[in-house]
């Protein structure tokens, strides 16, 4: 009898498990298949997205044998927490954010299933060493998918007008106000690019510089020095051809970082996109000053790149008032300038006028588009 009242009171403590083990699966399983749709639709990612279904599918192996004994245990209506809302649930202010909020879902799910599959009655004891593994494996995934989802956002703000505040050419001026002025004129990225000085002076410089661009919610990219983007953390790298190689670029550098490479050909363009670059800059468009070694690409060149490469395209090179409407119309998404703003007697005028050019254009090409394509 007293053999009988333990059986019985294990089996009933068994269907109790039942239920949170039911909800907490179901609640890993979807986390997990917004996240795999976020890498599979959004990002494009095939080995992420293989990751992630991987995940899923050894979730649903681990109930496999008591599927029917959870679809019975289940009572969603008569779940007391069920019309329980907290405060802000109801709202995601972008992908990021949507990604972080079930990456949390599936690993507070996994550390539910962990803690019951504890108990001797548990249909999960032997499956809890892998609920663990799953769980620890979330937080690295978690960081590389929201690294990568903030990267394409950056990307997505290389638009307008690019200055790259080059300490050769800023004459008598201090780069920092320079940047300040640049900023207040309207740039929408600005680049700190210092060939010839000492390291100390560029990273107190790059320092100075992101702090500004930061208030402004510009972004901030270094040119080739990738000891300095790390350690200003700045928004981004920049490297030319002989700089440090793209794919050691985006290694070392966080996976949030973006790295910009140059390229005069289509074949270095295609090379950048393929070793991780988040935007080429296609260049010299014309002939410059600005550099004393450069390939003449033209806007041959940058229409070919445009039509091969779907990454943002930064133009380069002799870019002014005078021309930068074409450029703009060959695909350029964004424009890169020196001389036309930093040799300017009112640099934050030359920069807003440029930046506003560069809008107008724009504008007017996204609205013949529209009404090419009959949308409105």
């Amino acid at each position: 009898m007293e053999f009988g009242f333990r059986v019985c009171l294990c089996a009933k403590e068994t269907r109790t498990l039942l239920r949170p083990i039911d909800a907490n699966l179901n609640r890993a399983s979807e986390g997990l298949r917004v996240l795999e749709d976020i890498a599979r639709f959004v990002l494009n990612d095939a080995p992420l997205t293989e990751w992630l279904k991987s995940l899923r599918h050894e979730l649903l192996r681990a109930s496999s044998t008591f599927q029917m004994d959870l679809l019975n245990a289940r009572a969603a209506i008569a779940d007391v927490g069920a019309s329980i809302e907290a405060v802000g649930e109801g709202e995601r202010q972008d992908l990021c954010s949507i990604a972080i909020a079930n990456s949390r879902r599936v690993q507070e799910a996994l550390r539910v299933l962990e803690e019951f599959a504890k108990l001797p009655s548990s249909p999960l004891r032997s499956d809890a060493k892998a609920l663990e593994q799953i769980r620890f494996a979330m937080y690295d995934l978690e960081q590389h998918l929201v690294g990568l989802l903030t990267r394409r956002q950056q990307a997505a703000r290389l638009a307008g007008l690019y200055v790259i505040i080059d300490v050769d050419f800023v004459g008598w001026r201090d780069p920092v106000a320079v940047a300040k002025l640049v900023l207040e004129g309207g740039a929408a990225v600005v680049q700190l690019r210092d060939k010839k000085g000492p390291q100390v002076r560029t990273l107190n410089m790059a320092r100075d510089i992101r702090l500004v661009c930061a208030e402004k919610g510009v972004l901030f990219i270094v040119n080739d020095c990738l000891d300095v983007a790390l350690a200003t953390c700045a928004d981004g790298l920049h490297v030319g051809q002989e700089d440090l190689p793209v794919s050691e670029a985006r290694r070392l550098l966080p996976i949030g970082a973006l790295v910009g490479c140059s390229a005069s050909e289509v074949e270095e363009a295609l090379k950048a996109q393929a070793d991780g670059a988040d935007y080429v800059a296609v260049g010299a468009m014309y002939p410059t000053a600005s550099k004393e070694d450069y390939n003449l690409a033209g806007l041959k060149v940058l229409r070919e790149v445009r039509e091969k490469v779907p990454l943002p395209l930064v133009a380069i090179g002799g870019i002014n008032e005078a021309n930068v409407e074409e450029v703009v119309a060959a695909g350029a998404d964004s424009v890169a300038v020196i001389s036309a703003v930093l040799q300017a007697e009112d640099v934050e005028g030359a920069t807003r006028r440029l930046a506003s050019r560069i809008n107008e254009v724009r504008e007017r090409l996204g609205k013949k588009s529209k009404e090419c394509s009959g949308t409105d």
